[in-house]
C-alpha cells in the first residue's frame, strides 16, 4: 500500500500537515519562551533583547522535542478527519481497501517522524540546551540571585582533607561549576576552611577557582582572584556524576552510560533517556493509531465533537503516564527499559484493539 500511487498520497498529505504543524507550533514556542525568558531575565544586567531571540532560538529544539507526540496525534486526527470529509476515504474502502491498508502510510509516517527525532532533533536540542544553560548562568553571574537549580554535591577525599563541593549551576557536562562553594574538613570532621568562588572549572588533578572568598573559624574572610584546590577526580566521573540526561544526544548516551558503570555510579537516568528515545517512534505510531479510533468514526457515524476530545484526553493522559513512569525509571523504582517500553505497547495494543473492534467487528 505504502508503494501505490493512493499510498505515497496518503503518506505525503501525513509529511505536509506535520511540516506545517512543526512551522506553527516553532512560532507559537518561540514567542512564547521569548516572552517567559523577558520577563525572568530582563532585570539582569547585560541582558538584551538580542541575546534573548539567541537564547530562545537554541532552546527551541529541545522544546519542540517535548511536543513531538502531541504533534503526531493532532497531525493524525487533521489529515484523517480531512480525509473523511471530503469522501476520500470512502472511496478506498469502496474500492476494498481495508482501514489497515490506507493506514499504513500514516504509520509508517509517524513511525519517521520518531525515527527523525530521535537521530536528528534530539542531539540539536541535547546541544542547544547546554548552550542556553550556558548562557544563562553568564547572566545570573549576581551572587545576589538564588533562584538556581539545585545541583548534586560531590564529596572529594584527598589525603586528610575531605572536601563537600556544591554550585548552583553546571555547565561543560559538569565540569564548570557555577556559584560554587568548596567546604573542607579535618580528620576529625571539623570545618576548617570554606572556599565561595563565582565559577570552578576541573582541570587536571585539581580545581580552577575564580573570584574566591576564603572563610576560616575566627580570622576575617580573605579575597583572592583565583585558588587551585587539589582534587582525585577525573573529568569522566564528574561529567556522568553531574551531567543531565536530557542535555546528552543520543548518540553519545551508549557511552555515557558504558562510563558511569565503570565509575560505580547509577545509570538508571541515562538508561531510561535511552530507552524512551528509542521508543519514540512506535510512541508516534501508537498516537496515530488513537487518533484514527476516534477520527474515523467521527466522520462515518456523525459522533459529536466530544469524541475527539476523547481523543485528545486520551493521547494527553498517554503523554502524562510516559513521563510519570519515565520519572520511575530515573529514580529506580521500576527497570528502565520497562518504563520506557511498556507506556507504549499498551498504547499500540490499546489503539489496534478498538481499530479491530471498530472495523472488524
Amino acid at each position: 500500500m505504502i508503494f501505490s500511487t493512493l499510498g505515497r498520497y496518503f503518506f505525503s498529505r501525513y509529511i505536509i500537515t506535520t511540516l506545517w504543524f512543526f512551522l506553527g507550533v516553532l512560532s507559537i514556542v518561540y514567542l512564547v519562551d521569548f516572552s517567559e525568558n523577558a520577563g525572568r531575565l530582563s532585570g539582569l544586567p547585560g541582558y538584551t533583547v538580542s541575546l534573548g531571540l539567541m537564547m530562545t532560538a537554541v532552546r527551541l529544539p529541545f522544546i519542540l522535542q517535548q511536543t513531538v507526540p502531541f504533534i503526531s496525534l493532532f497531525v493524525g486526527m487533521t489529515v484523517l478527519i480531512a480525509l473523511n470529509r471530503r469522501r476520500e476515504l470512502v472511496i478506498a474502502r469502496a474500492a476494498g481497501i481495508s482501514v489497515w491498508q490506507f493506514m499504513t502510510p500514516f504509520i509508517v509516517g509517524a513511525f519517521c517522524v520518531g525515527l527523525a527525532t530521535m537521530l536528528a532533533l534530539n542531539p540539536v536540542a541535547a546541544w542547544g540546551q547546554r548552550q542556553a544553560e550556558t548562557m544563562e548562568a553568564d547572566l545570573r553571574g549576581d551572587p545576589s540571585y538564588h533562584n538556581r537549580l539545585s545541583v548534586p554535591w560531590l564529596r572529594q577525599s584527598s589525603g586528610k582533607d575531605d572536601t563537600i563541593i556544591g554550585a548552583k549551576a553546571i555547565l561543560d557536562n559538569g565540569t564548570t561549576l557555577m556559584g560554587v562553594v568548596f567546604i573542607h574538613f579535618d580528620s576529625q570532621g571539623n570545618i576548617v576552611l570554606r572556599q565561595d568562588a563565582e565559577s570552578a572549572k576541573l582541570q587536571d588533578g585539581y580545581w580552577l577557582l575564580n573570584g574566591v572568598v576564603e572563610r576560616r573559624p575566627g580570622e576575617m574572610p580573605e579575597h583572592k582572584s583565583s585558588v587551585q584546590v587539589r582534587t582525585n577526580l577525573k573529568q569522566d566521573f564528574v561529567s556522568q556524576r553531574l551531567a543531565q540526561p536530557e542535555t546528552i544526544a543520543f548518540y553519545d548516551l551508549p557511552s555515557r552510560i558504558k562510563v558511569a558503570r565503570s565509575f560505580g555510579i547509577s545509570t538508571n537516568a541515562l538508561e531510561t533517556q535511552l530507552h524512551s528515545l528509542a521508543s519514540q517512534p512506535l510512541l508516534l505510531v501508537a498516537m496515530t493509531l488513537i487518533a484514527a479510533t476516534v477520527s474515523l468514526k467521527f466522520s462515518r457515524f456523525n459522533q459529536s465533537r466530544s469524541v475527539i476530545l476523547g481523543g485528545i484526553l486520551s493521547g494527553f493522559v498517554l503523554y502524562v503516564v510516559t513521563v510519570l513512569v519515565k520519572a520511575f525509571g530515573s529514580s529506580g523504582v521500576v527497570p528502565p527499559f520497562v518504563a520506557a517500553w511498556i507506556p507504549v505497547i499498551v498504547a499500540l495494543a490499546f489503539g489496534a484493539t478498538i481499530l479491530l473492534h471498530q472495523e472488524d467487528g
